[in-house]
């Protein structure tokens, strides 16, 4: 199970660098076996603002954006359909080390000022391929509105994440929060309980919409109806915790059942009531 170490702390502060905390675990029976460091490459990448974005004089699907990041100012030629002035990006400046967007393996390449099409290009606006963390190469990885421009994006977006290998008998460790009661009580630090909702207070759904018929193998199966539901992309926090943790996204609906599972440890699936027959879930065998 893969436990990125930013998602760890939204439960318990251990105060401890991954590798410690690893030992620890490791030592009080949750065998870390592997730790990953994201961002570990981000040298020379900054968290950037789209000042302006302007046609590209000698080239229709080129265009030219000015990017600030603290001190750099710099003019970029880029073909990224998704650039709009007023974003926020991941700048790379020269001598940042990218993997080739458009290479079938892993290659890295070290970024140079470069002239297209007649006209100098001083860096380079990221897709999350470039950056090493997905295969999203459609367009650039757009960041919150909130991210602070200027910063190195290693210290806004990277993260450390611990693989563990969790045997059957610690059932109560497959999710980042059993994970961290067991930090917590290695370290001696308090555990904190994100609020949830209670569902009592939610209004009931029809009878049949649940139907346990195998008793013996499924003794409770719980549904609820949530309405005016818009399927659509998830938000960029929670598409990077699931992709650290090892899963790829799909879309909002999909996406916060997974986060759910990851964090909780509850599995959960989410179903379009107009195609289930009879409008309910059946439990059989």
């Amino acid at each position: 199970m893969k436990v990125p170490v930013r998602w760890l702390i939204d439960f318990v502060e251990t105060g401890l660098s991954p590798q410690e905390l690893a030992r620890r675990l490791t030592m009080a029976g949750l065998e870390a076996e592997k730790i990953e460091t994201i961002g570990d490459l981000w040298a020379n990448v900054y968290v950037g603002h789209v000042d302006s974005v302007t046609p590209h004089p000698d080239a229709d699907r080129l265009v030219l954006a000015d990017v600030s990041a603290g001190e750099h100012r710099l003019r970029v030629v880029t073909g990224a359909p998704n650039i709009a002035a007023g974003q926020n990006v991941a700048l790379a400046v020269a001598g940042a080390r990218l993997y080739d967007g458009h290479s079938d393996t892993p290659r890295l390449k070290t970024l140079k000022p470069g002239t297209i099409r007649g006209i100098r290009s001083e860096g380079m606006v990221c897709s999350e391929k470039e950056l090493g963390l997905s295969e999203e190469h459609e367009g650039i990885m757009v960041l919150e509105e909130d991210a602070p421009v200027g910063v190195p994006l290693a210290d806004y977006l990277g993260d450390t994440v611990i693989e563990f290998e969790i045997t059957p008998n610690l059932v109560h460790a497959f999710s980042v929060a059993g994970i961290a009661r067991e930090a917590a009580a290695v370290t001696g630090r308090p555990f904190h309980e994100p609020p949830v909702v209670d569902l009592i207070a939610v209004p009931g759904g029809p009878p049949d919409l649940v139907t346990v018929e195998a008793t013996d193998l499924c003794p409770r199966c719980v549904g609820v109806v949530i309405e005016g539901v818009t399927v659509g992309p998830s938000p960029a926090w929670l598409t990077r915790r699931l992709t650290a943790a090892g899963l790829r996204p799909i879309n909002n609906v999909v996406d916060v059942t997974q986060y759910v599972m990851l964090e909780r440890g509850q599995p959960l699936h989410a179903y379009d009531r107009d195609r289930l027959a009879g409008g309910g879930i059946v439990v059989r065998r």
